[in-house]
């Protein structure tokens, strides 16, 4: 169950709302925005830094949503490994490329490029401090400085935030393997979302 209360829509900033297309969203979509917009104008904020990432952005939909995945597995967030994007289903993630993410090193199914952003993701997450020259001398091969500064600052996003989102557990709309268990769990091998 939600730790932290949750605002319902009719209940929102105006400004919020709309800035959200709340009122077009499922629960499930309207996410973390529940809870976020405890507090309006944080909320609000949030939104405008998570959409000029979007909007701006030059990685490809699948690159984002593996390196989210892999990250969400690290963070635990349920509702983070949950969900699929649309925009990244139709960019080529399918359940059997989620399922990659297992062990990425050793996928025949992934670029090398998405590797080094998948090896980096999870060092972010997982020990920061073992990001050295080499790991950035491997995205050179891939990316350019601005993608990198791309990656880290949608990576640094994803473990953030999706930190926050395991410990306020928002799992009621999720599939029940991701509700149940108190176990360490996976995306891959599970029953997913689709969201817009």
């Amino acid at each position: 169950m939600t730790r932290v209360a949750k605002v319902e829509i009719e209940n929102w900033d105006p400004e919020l709302r709309a800035m959200t297309r709340a009122d077009e969203a499922t629960p499930l979509e309207q996410g973390l925005m529940r809870i976020f917009a405890n507090v309006p104008e944080l909320a609000k904020a949030f939104v405008g830094f998570g959409g000029a990432m979007k909007r701006t952005r030059t990685l490809s939909p699948r690159l984002v949503e593996l390196v989210r995945l892999r990250v969400a597995f690290h963070n635990q967030c349920r509702s983070c490994m949950a969900i699929r994007y649309t925009e990244a289903a139709n960019d080529g993630v399918t359940e059997d490329l989620v399922c990659s993410l297992e062990r990425p090193a050793e996928a025949a199914n992934l670029t090398e490029a998405e590797k080094a952003a998948i090896d980096y993701g999870e060092r972010f997450a997982t020990n920061h401090l073992s990001i050295d020259d080499a790991v950035y001398d491997n995205l050179r091969k891939h990316f350019t400085e601005a993608q990198i500064v791309e990656l880290g600052t949608t990576v640094a996003f994803f473990v953030g935030f999706g930190r926050l989102a395991a410990t306020w557990h928002m799992v009621e709309e999720l599939p029940k393997t991701f509700q149940e268990s108190d176990e360490v769990i996976a995306p891959w091998k599970q029953e997913a979302i689709l969201v817009r």
